[in-house]
C-alpha cells in the first residue's frame, strides 16, 4: 500500500513535470518573452520534480504532501495577485489544494492544507479590500479565455486526483482481501485451534481444525460448547487461564482433557489439549468487537501426555527393576559363594590329606563334592549369561506395512534445519498416489537419515538436496541427489565399505567415521534390495536404493549343530575346557 501511494504520488508530477520542461522551448518559441505569471506557472510545475525526488531519497511521504500544498497554494497565490485577486480565473485552484492532500491519508496533512487554502483566499479578499493589488495582467479582452482555461485545468487536475483515489481504494481493497485470505487459509488449514474468548471462557469464534481434533461442528463449540466438553476436573484449571490472561495482560498456558467424539465409536474418548491463551491489544479489540478480549491456540498434545506417562510408567519400572536387581544380587550372593566356599573348602582338605590322613574313600567323597559344586556353579553363571542375551538381543527386521512417502518427508523436515544452516536447500519430489510398501518403517527412516545427512555434509553452501521416490515394476526407488563435491572413480568402488572415506581433497574437511552408507548399505541388504552410487567430482553424486514393494522376511532353519549342542555343558566338557 505505501508503495501504490509513493507511485501515485511520484507517477503524476513526474509527468506533469516533465510535460511542462519539454512543452517550454516551443512556448517560447510562439509566445515569446514569458511574463511574471507565466513564469511563476512553470516553476510550480517544475517544483513536483523536486519533491518526488526527496520523496524517493527519505520515504517521507507526509512531508512531501504538505510540501506539495504549499508550493501549490503559493503558485496559486501568486497567480491570483497578478491577474485579478479573489476574482482570478486562478482562484478556482484554490479548491485543489485540500483534494491534493486528501491523498495524504494523514489529518495532519489534510488540516495544513485546507488552513492554506483558506488563508490564501483570506489573504486575497484583505489585499483587495485595502486596494493593495496590482493592475491585472491579463487584457479584458481575454480574461473569459483565461476563466475558461483555469476551470478546465482545475478539472483535469481534480479528475487526476479522484482517479489516483479510486486507485488507491481498489489497490486497498485488493490488499485486504489478499490478507484476509491468508488468514481465513491460516485458520482453515493450521493443525492447532485458535479461538476468541470472552472474560467469562464464552467463545465467540474458533477455527475449522476444532472439528478435526474434537469431531464435532466448531459451531457446537460456540459460546459454552466447548467449556460443556472440558472434563469435570480440569474446568477450573481452564476458566482461571482464561480469566488471568484477560486480568493480568500477559500469556497463560494450561492443560486440560476435552472429550472427542468418533464417529465409529459410540462412546466418547478424552484427549489432552494445550492452550496458549493472550490478551488481545487495544486495536485487534476495537476490530474484533466488544467484550472479546482473549485469543487462544490449542493444540493435541495427547501423544506427549502418553509419552510422559510412559516414561514415569518406565521410571516406576526402573525402580522396580532396581530393587530386584538388589534382591537379585543379595540370592546370587549366597548362590555364588556356596559353591566356591565348598570348592575351596574340599579342595584345601584334599592338599593335606597327608596331615589330615584322609583315606581314598574320603579324597573321593570330597572330589565328588568338589564336582558337584563345581557344576552347580557352572549352571548359576549359565542363567545368568542366558538372561542377559535374551535382554539385549539383536537387531532385526520387523516387516509391516507403511507409507512410504510419509516417512520422506519426516525425515526431511528433521534434516531441514541442519540443511539451512549450511546454506543447503532441500527439495522432496513424492508423487501423492506413491503406494504402501511392507518393510520396517525404522530401518527405512534411518536408511533415509544417514543419505541426508550424507548429501548436506558434502554439498558446498547454496546447493541443492533433492528426495525423490517413484515405483519401478515391483520396486520401490529413492534417489538422493546432491550438488557436492562428488566422488572419484577410484572411490566408488569401495563406497560402502566400514570406515572408508572417499577422496584425499574433501575428506578432511568434513568430519565423520565412514560408517553412513555402510549403514544404509546393510540395512538395503537385510531387506532384499541393492544400492547403487553414480557421482563426479564436482558435480554431485546420487545415491539410488531399490527395495521390494512387500518384503518377506527369510525362514532361519536351525543347524544340525545347535539343535544337537546341549544347554548345559556335561562334566567331562567341563574339565576339558578346564584343563586347555
Amino acid at each position: 500500500m505505501t508503495r501504490a501511494r509513493h507511485r501515485a504520488f511520484i507517477g503524476p508530477r513526474l509527468l506533469g513535470g516533465l510535460v511542462a520542461l519539454a512543452s517550454l522551448p516551443l512556448y517560447l518559441a510562439v509566445r515569446g518573452a514569458p511574463q511574471e505569471v507565466e513564469v511563476m506557472v512553470f516553476a510550480w510545475l517544475i517544483a513536483p520534480i523536486l519533491i518526488s525526488y526527496y520523496l524517493s531519497r527519505t520515504g517521507h511521504y507526509e512531508r512531501a504532501h504538505i510540501l506539495s500544498s504549499t508550493a501549490l497554494a503559493a503558485v496559486v497565490m501568486a497567480v491570483c495577485i497578478n491577474t485579478g485577486g479573489i476574482s482570478s480565473f486562478a482562484a478556482v485552484w484554490l479548491l485543489a489544494v485540500p483534494l491534493d492532500a486528501a491523498l495524504s491519508a494523514s489529518r495532519r496533512a489534510v488540516v495544513i492544507a485546507v488552513v492554506l487554502a483558506l488563508g490564501c483566499a483570506l489573504g486575497l479578499v484583505m489585499i483587495d479590500a485595502f486596494g493593495a493589488l496590482p493592475v491585472s495582467k491579463i487584457p479584458a479582452s481575454s480574461s473569459s479565455l483565461f476563466e475558461a482555461l483555469g476551470i478546465a485545468t482545475a478539472t483535469i487536475y481534480a479528475s487526476a486526483l479522484a482517479f489516483s483515489a479510486e486507485s488507491l481504494a481498489r489497490m486497498s481493497a485488493k490488499l485486504r482481501m489478499v490478507e484476509e485470505e491468508r488468514y481465513r487459509l491460516l485458520a482453515h488449514n493450521i493443525s492447532d485451534v485458535i479461538s476468541r474468548h470472552s472474560r467469562n471462557g464464552a467463545i465467540r469464534f474458533i477455527s475449522p481444525a476444532a472439528e478435526a481434533l474434537l469431531g464435532t461442528p466448531a459451531a457446537l463449540l460456540l459460546e459454552h460448547g466447548l467449556f460443556d466438553r472440558v472434563h469435570v476436573a480440569d474446568r477450573p484449571a481452564y476458566l482461571t487461564a482464561l480469566s488471568e490472561a484477560a486480568r493480568s495482560g500477559d500469556e497463560r498456558s494450561v492443560e486440560f482433557r476435552v472429550k472427542r467424539d468418533h464417529a465409529r465409536m459410540p462412546a466418547a474418548d478424552f484427549v489432552w489439549i494445550e492452550m496458549r491463551c493472550r490478551p488481545i491489544d487495544a486495536t485487534s479489540r476495537s476490530l474484533a468487537g466488544p467484550g472479546v478480549d482473549v485469543v487462544a491456540v490449542m493444540r493435541d498434545v495427547t501423544e506427549r501426555k502418553l509419552q510422559e506417562q510412559a516414561l514415569e510408567m518406565a521410571h516406576i519400572e526402573a525402580e522396580r527393576a532396581g530393587a530386584s536387581k538388589s534382591r537379585f544380587l543379595a540370592t546370587m550372593s549366597h548362590e555364588l559363594r556356596t559353591p566356591l566356599n565348598a570348592i575351596i573348602g574340599f579342595s584345601e582338605m584334599i592338599v593335606r590329606e597327608k596331615e589330615m590322613m584322609i583315606d581314598a574313600a574320603r579324597r573321593q567323597e570330597y572330589a565328588q563334592l568338589i564336582n558337584d559344586s563345581g557344576l552347580h556353579l557352572l549352571s548359576v553363571v549359565n542363567g545368568i549369561l542366558d538372561m542377559s542375551k535374551m535382554e539385549s538381543g539383536n537387531f532385526e527386521i520387523v516387516p509391516e506395512l507403511f507409507a512410504p512417502r510419509e516417512s520422506l518427508i519426516g525425515c526431511c523436515n528433521l534434516m531441514v534445519l541442519k540443511a539451512r544452516e549450511n546454506g543447503i536447500e532441500i527439495a522432496t519430489r513424492a508423487p501423492a498416489d506413491l503406494p504402501q510398501i511392507t518393510g520396517d518403517p525404522r530401518a527405512f527412516k534411518q536408511m533415509i537419515l544417514n543419505l541426508l545427512s550424507n548429501a548436506i555434509k558434502f554439498s558446498e553452501r547454496g546447493g541443492t538436496v533433492t528426495v525423490s521416490a517413484g515405483v519401478e515394476g515391483s520396486r520401490l526407488l529413492v534417489r538422493v541427489v546432491d550438488s557436492g563435491v562428488g566422488i572419484g572413480t577410484e572411490d566408488l568402488k569401495r563406497i560402502g565399505d566400514p570406515f572408508f572415506q572417499a577422496g584425499k581433497t574433501y575428506q578432511r574437511r568434513h568430519e565423520g567415521t565412514g560408517l553412513g552408507l555402510s549403514i544404509v548399505k546393510s540395512l538395503v541388504a537385510m531387506h532384499g534390495g541393492e544400492m547403487t552410487v553414480q557421482s563426479q567430482i564436482d558435480v554431485g553424486t546420487t545415491v539410488t536404493v531399490a527395495l521390494p514393494m512387500v518384503f518377506t522376511p527369510p525362514v532361519e532353519k536351525p543347524s544340525n549343530i545347535a539343535t544337537l549342542a546341549p544347554q548345559r555343558a556335561e562334566p567331562q566338557d567341563y574339565q576339558v575346557k578346564k584343563r586347555a
